[in-house]
């Protein structure tokens, strides 16, 4: 296959690209076949809920708050509010009153927005059912696309100029791993399709279109294809399994609940399978790239290396990466739970009860069995990419002499004395007196194949 975006690395043998075209490919055609097997028609079912309120722009001209009147309590004694009172004048900018002046009462409740003069804010009119013609107008949110689009600006503006072309392709490959999910996993679960096989149709195209895309058509890439998409599968086993054995259902959240409300064709169990998958994704594109590209980058370095020594090397770097890695995966759900999390510390039962509850197990279910599928992409990954660097080469690569004719050094010696410690010495005032015993020879002295590459402090 081709060259890599970065630099020129030397391509496969014909052999190896041949059995690599022959695995990939078929893959890919039947990923395909899945998709247009899967995809939504148009007559999906539609959602069930209410008819969505019309929205208006506008911008605040001016705020008036003044101190609430006092309530009544339950036991009937007067209680001053806590709410925020008062009027906010806003001039419209689009719909039925544009360029008008509009009053509404300052927003107050849970999650109100909070709104000075000159914000632009969202309003919804809502109509009196008793009286069509009596209408009020209502601030709903803030207007948040400025911001959002300056946001984007910076961000695409940061990743190419660091990652330069490379960078472009992989905003590329994030506007076609969004395009994917929002045209087929979403709209085809939504029609009732199993979530589960949705989710890793959508997952294993995800991956051909960014990898390739983002890494470019080559034989490394082809390695971290295979190796994300045989984790892809492991993970889903393992998670079919996991919350069998736990008998998860998957109404563990309020959004679950709410969901089968509007959608009850939607399978809550298979949506959380399918959630696994593709959160599982990203992390296993980060492994098995790293792995592929390490291996490649350990046999340029040095091309004696033998399969086996390669696999060794490129296992260390990964379990390196695998025990920060586990860190993030635990991390990114937790904090997508925060506030659940959170109103769980207030919870009188045990902890044993909290820990097994329909909440949390769903959690830990989540992180373990992405944690189980990342380790298995590093032998797998890191296997394939050996056989595949090192396929079509001699064990030791050759050494050929300088242009100038003088015998090229050892690297084992030179290496061996840079890193030995210096035990005797030869100078000009000739060798070292206080030094005993034979000199030992390079090799000895290499470190042995096993050794950790982790610095001691």
């Amino acid at each position: 296959m081709g060259s890599d975006h970065s630099h020129s690395a030397p391509s496969a043998p014909p052999r190896v690209r041949r059995i690599l075209i022959a695995t990939v490919v078929p893959l890919f055609v039947a990923t395909v076949l899945a998709a247009v097997v899967l995809w939504p028609r148009d007559g999906s079912p539609q959602t069930t809920g209410g008819t969505d309120v019309p929205r208006y722009h506008g911008t605040v001209t001016r705020v008036v708050t003044e101190p609430c009147p006092p309530t009544p309590s339950p036991e009937g004694t007067p209680d001053v509010g806590a709410g925020r009172c008062g009027t906010v004048d806003v001039r419209m900018t689009d719909g039925p009153a544009a360029g008008r002046q509009v009053q509404t009462p300052v927003p107050d409740g849970p999650g109100a927005p909070r709104v000075d003069v000159g914000d632009k804010v969202v309003l919804v009119e809502l109509t009196d059912p008793a009286d069509p013609a009596s209408s009020t107008w209502n601030i709903a949110e803030h207007q948040r696309g400025t911001p959002l689009v300056w946001l984007a600006v910076v961000f695409a503006a940061a990743i190419i100029a660091f990652g330069r072309w490379r960078g472009l392709a992989a905003l590329a490959g994030l506007a076609a791993s969004f395009a994917i999910l929002l045209a087929f996993v979403l709209p085809g679960i939504a029609a009732g399709q199993s979530p589960l096989l949705v989710a890793v149709v959508g997952a294993a195209l995800i991956m051909f279109v960014v990898l390739y895309l983002t890494h470019g058509v080559t034989a490394q890439t082809s390695v971290a294809v295979l190796g994300t998409l045989g984790s892809l599968v492991l993970t889903g086993v393992l998670a079919t399994i996991a919350t069998a054995a736990t008998h998860l259902t998957g109404f563990g959240s309020d959004d679950a609940t709410t969901l089968s409300m509007f959608q009850a064709n939607v399978d809550l169990h298979g949506l959380l399978l399918a959630g696994i998958i593709i959160g599982s994704l990203g992390v296993l594109d980060d492994v098995t790239v790293t792995q592929a590209a390490t291996v490649t980058e350990l046999a340029n370095a040095n091309p004696g290396l033998t399969r086996l020594q390669l696999y060794r090397a490129a296992t260390r770097v990964g379990r390196a990466h695998i025990a920060s890695t586990v860190n993030t995966i635990v991390l990114a759900y937790a904090g997508a739970s925060l506030p659940l999390l959170l109103l769980l510390t207030a919870d009188t039962r045990p902890i044993g009860q909290i820990l097994t509850s329909e909440f949390l197990a769903q959690e830990i279910v989540r992180s373990a069995v992405a944690t189980l599928g990342l380790i298995a992409a590093v032998p797998l990954t890191t296997g394939l990419a050996a056989l595949v660097t090192a396929a079509g080469r001699p064990d030791t690569a050759p050494r050929a002499d300088p242009p100038d004719g003088r015998p090229r050094p050892d690297r084992a010696e030179a290496l061996a004395a840079l890193s030995s410690p210096r035990t005797g010495r030869t100078d000009e005032t000739g060798p070292d007196p206080t030094r005993t015993g034979p000199p030992s020879s390079a090799t000895d002295r290499w470190p042995e194949p096993d050794r950790s590459t982790d610095t001691a402090w």
